[in-house]
């Protein structure tokens, strides 16, 4: 294992902190300053580089920059050789492809190996938009969380995502960072230090805590906000880290709370969801609503309405507390 506090002196992250902003533009950021002080960061594309923001690094560092083209299997493979020979990879390309294409060569050349590899793949989830169900990919969390060894991260805005790709840059074995394509809210406090493993809680309440990650914590906050005020005392925790999951905190929250509701940008079957009914199935049952995708498949349209389509809004989370308290 190697280490997984955030040096943050290799890039001034709070410099992201406010700021609205895509977690891909973020990613691409931060890669940049990374490779201006570690020689050994290498980053590896397949054909998308403008869409992930790799881009940024490949002007800044053309050797250290490549390109497989549409061959995201190869590309892995690829980065698990360059990882043997003491190269740090970050390998990218969208979610669906990342995840699904190259599930196989996730597993036997990076996991299986313990390669130091860091697979980190934008346009995941719903909020892909237009590009429609073929291209958003609601399923990569599971396909990932699955995988011994894998770490799975899912960062709530840039803030996050800067200090992620930092830590897991001193970090050694196998990683997933799912980031998104749309524009999200900045949430994170200036104060926020990431960890691996480790959650963020807003607060704790009497009543209902949501846990969320990705863009999905700026609506927990904004549904606990509602909450409060009507008289459901509510709590936000975020949960980026999915694999391996903060159980000691999640058991802190559960034993004061009345309901727990997980959100996520994602199916309810093997994400953040799961991973959270597991974990409070076998220590801790209470009663708990999972709120994601519903074993279904996206569609193309403007990535907001997506949102209210399929029941990833404040206003959604605020209905399902309500419901169980009138019941």
């Amino acid at each position: 294992m190697g280490k997984i506090e955030c040096s943050c002196d290799l890039i001034e992250l709070t410099e992201l902190c406010g700021k609205d902003m895509a977690t891909r533009d973020a990613y691409g950021i931060t890669l940049v300053e990374l490779g201006k002080k570690n020689p050994n960061i290498v980053v590896l594309d397949a054909d998308l580089s403008c869409s992930t923001k790799t881009v940024l690094f490949r002007k800044n560092f053309p050797e250290r920059f490549f390109n497989m083209g549409v061959s995201e299997q190869d590309m892995i493979g690829t980065a698990a050789g360059l990882a043997l020979t003491g190269k740090i990879p970050f390998a990218s390309t969208f979610a669906i492809f990342a995840t699904g294409r190259a599930w196989e060569q996730v597993r036997q050349t990076v996991c299986y190996s313990n390669a130091n590899v860091k697979i980190v793949a934008t346009h995941g989830g719903i909020t892909v938009g237009e590009d429609g169900a073929t291209h958003q990919a609601l399923e990569d969390v599971a396909l990932m969380r699955v995988i011994p060894g894998m770490t799975v991260i899912v960062p709530a805005d840039a803030y996050e995502t800067s200090q992620c790709i930092v830590t897991i840059s001193e970090y050694y074995g196998p990683v997933y960072v799912r980031l998104g394509r749309a524009k999200v809210p900045a949430v994170m406090p200036l104060e926020y230090k990431f960890r691996i493993g480790k959650s963020h809680v807003f607060n704790i309440g009497k009543d209902v805590n949501i846990i969320a990650n990705g863009l999905m914590v700026s609506e927990a906050l904004k549904a606990s906000e509602i909450l409060n005020k009507e008289g459901i005392h509510t709590g936000v925790a975020n949960f980026s880290t999915v694999k391996p999951l903060d159980e000691e905190t999640l058991l802190e929250i559960a034993k004061k709370s009345k309901l727990i509701i997980t959100v996520e940008e994602h199916s309810i079957i093997g994400g953040l969801g799961g991973a959270v009914s597991e974990f409070l199935a076998e220590n801790y049952p209470i009663p708990l609503r999972r709120i994601g995708i519903k074993d279904t498949f996206g569609c193309s349209g403007d990535w907001k309405e997506l949102l209210k389509i399929y029941g990833l809004t404040a206003q959604n989370i605020v209905e399902v507390a309500k419901e169980f308290f009138k019941k």
